[in-house]
């Protein structure tokens, strides 16, 4: 693939409809309210690159403790397995935060056991796609409560980020967070704009938020970093050598634009 062809028209025939082959697999492990990662990974995933999911009851009223749900992962992680996935993401951003760094490590270390497959956290892409923008300084926006925003923060922190401005918008999971339309994260993030941030963080993998970050960036004239975006992009860095290079995807920002 040259990497500077363009993704396929969303609704487009991928090669891995026409014939059940693909040059690459990515694994989803997503929370089991999740409506909007699969479409957004497909829609800008290469034609090439297969997605395959496996839900969790792990957030809201399903939430637990790390222990248990080290046993769904490892159950989920199997499945994903047997369907040939090159990199399964645990994908919850509040989540794959949540217990930590140590917390991270043991659901990535089952995800590899259970698999065989590398393994991947929504926690560990978005830290890479900072590090990849020059973010140190940054501003957090999220649906969520304020509790799961404090979660994140602490993780970030550990890893040396100041968060130097939240918003936690506290809407109703998860149909509101389906509900809340790109348009009004544009005005949100506006709102809360900081001069001192080095970026903007849009937190969370079941939003309408990957459709603003061109536009944000263009505004704002610094990196906007969002949990499916970011997680995209680490994961295809991840099987960049099987699908011959990274694709240029203009629509996700400074990230995917190089």
């Amino acid at each position: 693939m040259n990497i500077a062809t363009p993704i396929a028209a969303a609704g487009s025939l991928t090669l891995e409809d026409s014939t059940g082959y693909a040059r690459a697999r990515i694994g989803l492990i997503i929370p089991s309210s999740n409506r909007l990662s699969e479409p957004q990974f497909r829609r800008f995933l290469p034609p090439d690159v297969a997605v395959h999911t496996t839900r969790l009851r792990m957030t809201g009223q399903h939430a637990k403790p790390l222990e248990p749900l080290l046993a769904d992962v490892a159950a989920a992680a199997g499945a994903l397995g047997d369907a040939k996935c090159d990199v399964i993401v645990f994908h919850c951003t509040a989540n794959s935060m949540e217990h930590g760094l140590a917390g991270e490590r043991r659901i990535l270390d089952t995800i590899i056991e259970a698999s065989g497959a590398a393994a991947l956290s929504t926690a560990q892409a978005v830290v890479e796609a900072f590090r990849a923008s020059g973010i140190r300084k940054l501003v957090m926006i999220s649906p969520y409560v304020q509790s799961h925003n404090d979660h994140e923060k602490d993780y970030l922190s550990a890893l040396g980020f100041d968060t130097i401005h939240d918003v936690a918008m506290n809407l109703p999971p998860s149909d509101g967070y389906l509900a809340f339309a790109p348009s009004k994260w544009i005005d949100v993030a506006r709102a809360n704009a900081r001069d001192a941030a080095d970026g903007y963080f849009l937190s969370c993998t079941n939003t309408t938020q990957i459709d603003t970050i061109a536009a944000l960036e263009r505004g704002f004239r610094k990196p906007v970093i969002n949990s499916n975006q970011a997680t995209i992009w680490a994961a295809l860095k991840r099987v960049a050598e099987k699908i011959g290079g990274m694709p240029v995807v203009p629509e996700l920002g400074g990230l995917m634009a190089r």
